[in-house]
């Protein structure tokens, strides 16, 4: 009698736990939809950098895969002589320009005008160095049995500079660096991946950034790195870009303005 009961019982606890199966969405509050903008003007070396694109789209509800993108605003850039670059929507929330006119450590301001507010962004033109070489050594990752990519490059003396790596094969990599303890150095970028194999195409990109967009990466990084899911973790919150709504500034927008000078490299795993 006691092993009926035990297989019933055991029936009983293994219909109730495959019958819980179903996906529960749950109603949340949502606020209102943010403006995003995402506004990186890159001027690549050796180019005349005058096509440029912006995007505009808006937050979306947490069950919502893709974000909406915005079509009906206007936007332009301004520099401190006067000219003004009219960015004309050309389809998904892409904004372009084909004669922009980019200045290095020149000032430029971004404008947005959108559902009757008005949105501004300043920001430099940033410089960067030259890549000096690129190194593959296998000796990378924890246990030291990793391909590793070293890019080389060498800081201006005596003033404050701020970098952005990219590395790109199946997948974009950002590595972000200042110059405090290396001012004046050759240093490097440096990229591993478990995965990468002899024979993949590498992507390289460096950008000089200004310490505001640094800080504001440095943030972001924070935000995802450290969202382990832990009891005692810091809570994350919004990141407010550069983007400053002069209509209402409780509805501010998200994202950020920059201008950076890139150079760029390809290379190849042996």
């Amino acid at each position: 009698m006691r092993k009926l009961t035990n297989i019933l019982l055991i029936f009983i606890v293994s219909v109730l736990i495959t019958g819980c199966e179903d996906v529960v969405e749950i109603e949340l509050e949502e606020s209102e939809p943010r403006l995003v903008v995402e506004a990186s003007i890159e001027w690549l070396k050796d180019t005349e950098g005058n096509f440029q694109s912006i995007k505009l789209s808006s937050t979306s509800g947490y069950y919502e895969e893709d974000a909406p993108v915005i079509t009906n605003a206007r936007v332009r850039i301004v520099d401190t002589e006067g000219n003004v670059f009219i960015f004309d929507h050309i389809s998904e929330g892409i904004y372009r320009n084909s004669y922009f006119r980019p200045h290095l450590n020149m000032e430029y301001q971004l404008q947005i005008e959108y559902q009757e507010e008005f949105y501004t962004a300043n920001e430099t033109f940033i410089p960067v160095v030259d890549l000096d070489y690129i190194e593959q050594t296998n000796g990378g990752g924890l246990e030291g049995d990793e391909i590793e990519i070293k890019a080389y490059y060498t800081d201006p003396a005596n003033e404050p500079n701020y970098y952005m790596f990219t590395f790109r094969n199946e997948r974009a990599t950002f590595e972000i660096y200042e110059d405090e303890f290396t001012d004046g150095n050759q240093i490097f970028g440096y990229f591993s991946n478990e995965d990468i194999e002899t024979g993949d195409e590498l992507y390289i990109e460096l950008a000089g950034i200004s310490r505001s967009y640094y800080d504001y990466l440095f943030i972001l990084r924070s935000q995802i790195g450290t969202n382990a899911g832990g009891p005692f973790e810091t809570k994350p919150a919004t990141v407010k870009g550069n983007i400053i709504n002069q209509t209402n500034r409780n509805n501010y927008a998200l994202g950020y303005f920059r201008l950076s000078q890139v150079v760029e490299a390809d290379f190849t795993v042996d």
